[in-house]
């Protein structure tokens, strides 16, 4: 009798074993060119030529939309932990396969995910237009996996969006959540990562749909919830309350950007500050990313949009953006389940105890298993693996030096409040620390946006 072989992972929808070269390979340059795949900062200085901001994050990009050609980056292709900038990866993914009038039921599970929430209740059935709002207007958790449930659950939504990076060329991402959180499903960045390169690449795919672009414009949205008593005694049968942007670029809001279209942030304890954005103005398009910062993101993204128009045209390019892949990629993105080994699940509530995959044994059995764990190691080839504690470092990558918690802090109003219509009421969301910015600092202790 055969014995099937057990293999114990942290983390869900490792790339199987086929996904991973041999380590005999030739090195190969990295998507987008070979200067890419410098880890200090890339830019072609030629005169009148303006000089890059200086910022304090550990990796971005700038780019030209419109040309698709790299105009300056820094680490373009280190990988980082997303936080909520995933969701531009979840929304490339989804917005064009689930029809936005479509009425979808949150489980209990979707509800009671960590983070910040809209606060969706199973009592009610939601619009999923309403749902993408949700998610790329306040980041929305909640949101993120009951699109996830619409699209076939979370299993089939982290393989669907695993095969969309493959299609888009986006090879420095690993997404094992729909949402960006991390150690709340007892991810790491080694279970969980991509790059400032490859944001701009979600997003840009992303911006080609305009109902997308309708949900990342959006400043205010009146969100739909169970009436309350009074709205029920004037026999109303759905209540609601206003959500906002966290996008801080848009027009109208806190630092407002002239011709933003559109963008998303994100933020972890051990993400920190990400942000990408894309603005348009004199007939260009220039679109940006910023990872693993401690200051603002919203006025790194300003300062590197600056430079991008200004540079466009004088600047020469250090990469180009890649094109969207093949139709096999694509069909996997689709709707197939390639990416993932079978029998993987990701529970909807969190948690960190490690998941089991069970393999077939014998000799086949151990060689997926070998593979599987060598597609890790391959993965993680840019930066050293963290300790068992998960520190990660000042500079993006892991290390001893950058000790942090493991426990992310919701903030003392989280994502819970009293509107009476639902537990977890947006209107109460603490927003505090956007309104403590201060040029050149951004104090975001408890802020809770990205994927928090």
């Amino acid at each position: 009798m055969t014995v099937p072989m057990i293999v114990p992972l942290s983390a869900v929808c490792l790339l199987a074993a086929p996904a991973a070269a041999s380590p005999a390979a030739a090195p190969r340059d990295p998507v987008g060119g070979p200067q890419l795949a410098g880890r200090g900062i890339v830019l072609n200085r030629a005169p009148g030529v303006p000089a890059l901001p200086k910022l304090k994050f550990s990796s971005y990009l700038v780019a030209d939309a419109d040309t698709g050609e790299v105009l300056a980056a820094k680490d373009p292709h280190g990988q980082y932990l997303p936080a909520s900038t995933l969701k531009t990866l979840t929304s490339a993914t989804l917005v064009t396969k689930l029809d936005p009038n479509r009425l979808v039921r949150p489980s209990q599970k979707a509800c009671d995910v960590e983070g910040t929430k809209v606060g969706l209740t199973p009592s009610m059935q939601y619009k999923v237009s309403d749902l993408f709002h949700a998610l790329m207007m306040m980041s929305a958790n909640d949101a993120a996996v009951t699109l996830a449930e619409a699209n076939g659950g979370m299993r089939k939504t982290i393989a669907d969006m695993n095969a969309e990076a493959k299609y888009l060329h986006a090879d420095d991402t690993l997404a094992a959540s729909p949402n960006g959180l991390d150690v709340d499903y007892g991810l790491n960045i080694r279970t969980q990562h991509t790059s400032a390169y490859d944001l701009v690449l979600f997003l840009r795919e992303a911006m080609k749909s305009p109902q997308f672009r309708t949900y990342v414009q959006a400043t205010q949205f009146q969100f739909p919830a169970p009436p309350t008593k009074k709205e029920r005694k004037k026999h109303k049968k759905v209540g609601g309350y206003p959500i906002y942007t966290h996008n801080k670029l848009l027009p109208g809001q806190k630092y407002g950007y002239k011709g933003m279209l559109g963008g998303k942030n994100g933020y972890t304890v051990h993400a920190q500050q990400t942000y990408v954005a894309e603005a348009r103005r004199d007939g260009h398009t220039i679109i940006v990313s910023v990872m693993h910062g401690e200051s603002s993101p919203f006025q790194a993204g300003a300062k590197l949009l600056d430079w991008g128009f200004a540079a466009r045209g004088k600047v020469q390019p250090v990469g180009t953006l890649a094109a969207p892949g093949n139709a096999q990629a694509k069909k996997h993105a689709d709707g197939e389940s390639g990416g993932v080994l079978p029998g993987t699940s990701l529970d909807s509530s969190g948690g960190s105890s490690a998941l089991v995959w069970e393999i077939g044994g014998g000799t086949a059995g151990a060689l997926l298993a070998i593979g599987v764990l060598f597609a890790v190691y391959r993965r993680r080839r840019r930066h050293p693996l963290p300790s068992p504690a998960g520190n990660i470092g000042p500079g993006g990558g892991v290390g001893p030096s950058g000790n942090v918690r493991s426990v992310q802090n919701p903030g003392p109003a989280g994502s819970t409040g009293n509107s009476g219509n639902t537990e977890n009421y947006a209107g109460s969301y603490n927003d505090g620390p956007y309104d403590s910015y201060d040029d050149g600092s951004y104090n975001d202790g408890s802020y809770n946006d990205g994927a928090r």
